[in-house]
């Protein structure tokens, strides 16, 4: 039951860290080996005189020691090491602050661990590798992956598809860019997925699924990520083109209803039936991408479904509900309720506008056909109305275009 060199020489080191085992026991060899421990005696436990350490055995728990150092008791379980023969132990806590018989029940655990082949050792070990998976997992987030992804791989692709895959799976995965990469499960990225699909973008569900795959695949290569929730997902099916067109009426009522909403959703709704802009980039609108005399609007390529900036034209119907945005100060974004984070929570905030208009069976997005309709009812030239939309016609030069 002792931890010191059965041979008499002086205490060999253990392996555990730097620490010796304890020389023999201060009240003689037989009764240091088998003293009954109590707290009485721990308690009168001292150093002889030359020494630096003293040590007493327990005869109830065989393996349980105590060790009186310095200003401090400590019990400690020991044992050989059935490989190699050496001695070995592992500090259970300081007396009295660990009572004799608590010192008693740890000690039975970790010797009845070690019957059974398990080493605390190596437990601990195992304990240390795990934590640091989980400190280097939540270090990083799906955001930081995302920018890897880019600055490391997509800087070699087009510029166009670059942008668009970085702006596709963020915007998508708005709320899970501060979470640990590794974490995303199948189960979430198809959540989000079926949600753009039954919002009506099958389309833009499938390619932000092969971005989301592409983007995995190269982290699981370079062992930044265990798996890749992405792969096996199917591609969301095709839907049949929506052909809603919101009437005058319809529109009007739309907008009264919005008008009579309180910051962000009154404002935003109102810009977004103005500028016929998609429901992401005017949910992302910055102060800084609006001139000083709030006129135009600048969104930058990153933010942008073709990568290319676009400016909008801001009518001043756009400019009052601007004007009608409490500033947070020192942030940047237009629509938002922290000034850290776009605004969330479209699908309450769009039932709310429903329920005070009177209009259902429409969605956000049938806001920019209402507008092309319109265009085109004024005589507005359709590749004029692309353009406004941030759309590509087919066949148009850059000289056209610009």
């Amino acid at each position: 039951s002792s931890c010191h060199d059965p041979r008499g020489s002086a205490a060999r080191r253990v392996r555990s860290g730097s620490a010796e085992a304890g020389p023999r026991d201060v009240r003689g060899s037989a009764e240091g080996r088998m003293a009954k421990l109590t707290e009485d005696r721990i308690a009168a436990l001292t150093i002889p005189a030359g020494k630096r350490e003293a040590w007493l055995s327990d005869d109830r728990v065989a393996g349980l020691r105590v060790r009186a150092m310095a200003g401090a008791k400590t019990f400690y379980a020991c044992w050989t090491d059935r490989a190699t023969g050496e001695r070995r132990r592992e500090r259970l806590g300081a007396w009295p602050g660990l009572t004799l018989e608590k010192a008693r029940d740890a000690a039975r655990v970790r010797l009845g661990d070690l019957a059974k082949g398990i080493d605390p050792r190596a437990v601990r070990a195992a304990q240390r590798e795990a934590a640091e998976r989980d400190k280097a997992e939540r270090a990083l987030t799906l955001a930081s992956l995302v920018e890897d992804w880019a600055a490391l791989h997509l800087s070699h692709k087009r510029p166009r598809y670059a942008a668009e895959a970085v702006r596709a799976i963020k915007v998508a995965f708005a709320k899970h860019l501060t979470k640990p990469a590794a974490r995303l499960s199948k189960a979430e990225a198809v959540a989000v997925l079926d949600g753009i699909a039954k919002d009506g973008s099958a389309a833009m569900a499938g390619r932000t699924l092969a971005y989301g795959r592409a983007c995995y695949a190269w982290a699981e290569k370079r062992g930044r990520v265990p798996d890749n929730p992405f792969k096996g997902v199917p591609i969301p099916a095709a839907v049949v083109a929506r052909d809603r067109v919101l009437t005058d009426e319809e529109t009007g009522r739309i907008w009264n209803a919005a008008l009579g909403m309180g910051e962000p959703w009154g404002p935003l709704f109102r810009v977004l039936l103005l500028t016929l802009a998609r429901r992401e980039e005017v949910a992302g609108m910055r102060w800084s991408e609006i001139s000083a005399d709030l006129s135009t609007w600048t969104i930058p390529a990153a933010r942008m479904k073709r990568g290319q900036a676009h400016t909008v034209a801001l009518p001043e119907p756009a400019r009052d509900a601007l004007g009608a945005v409490t500033r947070i100060k020192g942030q940047d974004l237009v629509f938002s309720t922290t000034g850290k984070t776009a605004v969330s929570g479209f699908t309450k905030s769009k039932a709310a506008l429903d329920k005070a208009a009177k209009v259902t069976g429409w969605r956000l997005h049938d806001i920019r056909r209402t507008g092309v309709s319109a265009l085109a009812a004024l005589g507005i030239n359709p590749v004029t109305a692309d353009l406004l939309l941030a759309h590509l016609p087919q066949r148009l030069s850059t000289v056209v275009r610009v």
